[in-house]
């Protein structure tokens, strides 16, 4: 058997990490770069404490900050247009996810104009050139784009999210520094920090996983289960673990997949506008549980990680039902919403969710096959007031 791991070719990571930027950009022989990133934080100084380095080392820049959330594919061409006049040489994805892979869609098309249309990029980009070379700086601690070979659109007219997989995407330098993570609000912490949950769990379960991916997921799931409660209080030391411990899952589930919570979590995000993190957070512990008798003993380990006592040796069926409460507790302990109908859906919408769902690129990675009646269960499940009859 061969495994493939594709990473970034080099990274910075601790506080006043960002000033290795101008070196970065200056030791490739490169003078002009162009900055990715979102109104808030081109208003709120962060984009500046990036533009501020560039300047004092000579580098010339342009700014585009007309970024979405769940990034749609007329912003992508917005900023591919803007990304064409400028003349820049290298990309900064500064942000969370939405404009990182706004950012990794940019490079990528630039090099590969052919796929313009953006759609067309869905699944597994057969793009030929390497991306215009990306620095990707992440402010959250969750999505890790910026060590990832994926990248996710939103299909408006479809009202669709779609993944992108591509190595030619992934950025050549990841800075991650705590610094520009301590003003994330509260519900951005919580949000950020189940969707790093997310990946390192599903990553650590899917049929994909290995010897390599398995380290760097459990590690990972220990250090969210011991941090992510006191980064959303705002401990800097917590906030700074959280971003570490996202991007080392972001090393592994890249390269080996993710599963049915990311599968149903798309359309919630595509349909209803739902932030990717927060989605996962209702679906995280329902589809643990619907997972858990396909798992090994994995959940042994997830349990563990969370502190569970005597979880090495208690009975499999009781470790796999401690791991699925623990995580269960810790999104309610951060207060993120549990059901799908606190962001608006009711049963009208199940058909549409269901269908985008089992055609999710992936939805193929969990351990356990999903049929369409499986997913519509677990959909039906989450918005019901009363106990669901469960689909496992």
């Amino acid at each position: 058997m061969t495994y493939r791991m594709i990473f970034n070719q080099t990274g910075y990571f601790g506080r006043g990490a960002i000033s290795s930027i101008p070196e970065e950009i200056a030791g490739r022989g490169l003078t002009r770069a162009f900055v990715v990133t979102d109104p808030v934080l081109a208003d709120n100084g962060t984009a500046a404490r990036i533009t501020d380095l560039l300047d004092a080392a000579g580098i010339t820049w342009e700014i585009f900050s007309d970024v979405a959330p769940n990034p749609p594919v007329e912003k992508v061409q917005a900023g591919l247009a803007a990304f064409r006049a400028s003349g820049a040489e290298i990309l900064i994805g500064l942000g969370g996810g939405s404009p990182q892979d706004t950012c990794k869609a940019i490079s990528v098309i630039a090099a590969n104009p052919e796929f313009e249309d953006v759609l067309s990029l869905e699944g597994l980009s057969p793009t030929k050139n390497p991306g215009v070379p990306v620095i990707g700086v992440p402010t959250t601690a969750g999505t890790a784009s910026e060590t990832t070979i994926n990248y996710v659109i939103t299909d408006t007219a479809n009202k669709r999210k779609f993944v992108c997989v591509d190595p030619h995407d992934i950025p050549v330098v990841a800075v991650v520094d705590p610094d520009l993570m301590d003003a994330m609000p509260r519900s951005l912490k919580v949000a950020t920090g189940l969707d790093a949950l997310t990946h390192a769990i599903e990553g650590y379960i899917t049929p994909g996983a290995w010897q390599l991916s398995d380290a760097l997921c459990l590690r990972s799931i220990q250090m969210i289960a011991g941090n992510l409660r006191k980064a959303a209080d705002g401990d800097p030391d917590a906030v700074e673990a959280m971003g570490l411990a996202a991007y080392i899952n972001g090393m592994a589930y890249s390269n080996v997949g993710l599963g049915l919570v990311h599968g149903m979590a798309h359309p919630l995000g595509g349909r209803y506008g739902a932030p990717h993190g927060l989605a996962n957070g209702i679906l995280l512990a329902p589809v643990m549980a619907y997972n858990a008798e396909f798992t090994g003993e994995k959940y042994r380990d997830i349990a563990e990680a969370f502190g569970v006592a005597q979880a090495r040796t208690m009975p499999l069926a009781d470790a796999r039902a401690a791991a699925v409460e623990a995580v269960a507790a810790l999104t309610a302990d951060l207060g993120n919403p549990t059901r799908i109908s606190e962001i608006g859906v009711d049963e009208s919408g199940i058909a549409a969710l269901t269908e985008d769902a089992f055609n999710d690129v992936c939805t193929p990675g969990n351990p356990r096959p999903a049929s369409r009646e499986d997913i519509e269960a677990l959909y039906l499940s989450l918005i019901h007031i009363s106990e669901p009859t469960r689909p496992y």
